[in-house]
């Protein structure tokens, strides 16, 4: 990997092209690299993942609607819409509105949480409609998702926005538009104009997450996916793009983030280098945020030959909370301690209400994520427990 740096520069400066931010994207859009096949069969997942959760929510009003409206764009050739009969067609940024507002509408695709937070699924619909009406092969498909999470990935990891409240599909915009750039095999000069299209007209607010939630919150990624394939339309015919949309001295950093004295540190692939940030990314198994996947985890009781062991699964303080205020019997001899022992778990009235003598942490041995480490860690030491190892547990972490 590299690290690109990414800072405001007023006009007087003309920051080459190849400095910029969207330019370098627009590289890694443009370079064949030969897939991974650990990578393609984690993409064939997602997009398993993502038929699956779509088709889940297709009597849900705000799919309902967005699939009418789409409904009105029919074209020969065209793409697919998720509840139609497959020989029907529709223009391809009208079926990706309809398929991405039905991925987004239960809250049940991928994620990924760094700097930012993200839904890479996203990237799918619309660079599956491209590639549908198109007639592209499995292959470009495939090449063309893995862009997508590789550009994503790559701004979550970088530059935060909600921080600004500004919404996180100001990420999906770009990486849509390249990972379309790949799967089209597009010059790095038309992708780099698109990915700054795509910037530009995707910036929102997270209003759409606050306060009275309405459909919009399922209905904004589409918008940003079909906007997307709207700027690479528009380039591929010879159009360009508000430059330089990261760096300018009225650019998005420079006016909507941390402002003209910001320096934002990016992490690209190097030239050549495999596009693998796909397999960090994940999915999830109950239909809320990723937060809150741990508190809906399954608790336990073993009683056996006399000794008793809870098995809490990953539950973090609110799910701590909610069992203690169930009046549940919680006293065990051996407690695995909740979510591997980490700094949101195992606070001081559940220890006492389980009133072990042995604690066991599954957990790394890195402890990069804070979570207890074999000898006494943070949970441990609210009570007189003794940690102990556990065989196989994972070397990287959850």
């Amino acid at each position: 990997m590299r690290t690109h740096t990414v800072r405001v520069h007023p006009s007087k400066e003309r920051l080459a092209r190849e400095g910029q931010l969207a330019w370098k994207i627009a590289e890694i859009a443009a370079e064949k690299v030969r897939l991974d096949d650990e990578v393609a069969g984690m993409t064939i997942n997602r997009l398993i993942d993502n038929a699956a959760v779509a088709l889940a929510a297709l009597d849900r009003p705000p799919v309902a609607s967005a699939r009418a409206m789409a409904l009105a764009h029919p074209r020969p050739g065209g793409a697919t819409i998720f509840g139609m009969p497959r020989r029907a067609r529709f223009s391809c940024e009208w079926a990706a509105w309809a398929n991405a507002a039905a991925v987004r509408e239960l809250d049940f695709n991928d994620t990924f949480l760094a700097a930012e937070f993200s839904h890479p699924g996203d990237n799918i619909s619309p660079i599956l409609a491209v590639a549908q009406q198109t007639g592209r092969s499995g292959r470009d498909l495939v090449s063309g998702i893995v862009t997508g999470y590789e550009v994503q990935v790559a701004l979550t990891k970088g530059i935060c926005l909600h921080k600004h409240k500004i919404d996180h599909i100001a990420h999906l915009g770009p990486s849509v538009a390249a990972g379309i750039g790949t799967l089209l095999g597009l010059e790095t000069g038309t992708i780099y104009q698109a990915v700054q299209q795509a910037a530009h007209t995707t910036v929102t607010t997270r209003q759409s997450r606050k306060g009275e939630i309405s459909s919009w919150k399922a209905y904004a990624p589409a918008h940003a996916g079909k906007l997307a394939i709207e700027a690479v339309d528009r380039c591929m015919r010879g159009e360009n793009a508000p430059s330089p949309i990261y760096e300018g001295e009225d650019s998005i950093i420079a006016r909507l983030l941390d402002g003209p004295e910001a320096e934002y540190e990016v992490p690209l692939p190097a030239p050549g280098e495999a596009r693998r940030a796909i397999l960090e990314t994940y999915t999830k198994e109950h239909s809320a945020e990723y937060q809150a996947q741990a508190d809906r985890s399954l608790v336990v009781r073993v009683d056996t030959a006399g000794r008793r062991v809870l098995l809490p699964g990953d539950l973090e303080r609110a799910g701590e909370a909610a069992l203690l205020a169930s009046g549940a019997d919680l006293s065990s001899d051996v407690l695995k301690l909740p979510h591997h022992g980490s700094r949101s778990s195992s606070s001081q009235g559940f220890l006492e209400a389980v009133e072990a003598s042995l604690a066991v942490a599954s957990a790394p041995c890195a402890g990069r994520f804070g979570m207890t480490q074999i000898g006494g860690g943070p949970a441990t030491r609210k009570r007189s427990v003794s940690p102990r190892p556990t065989r196989g547990s994972a070397p990287r972490g959850k």
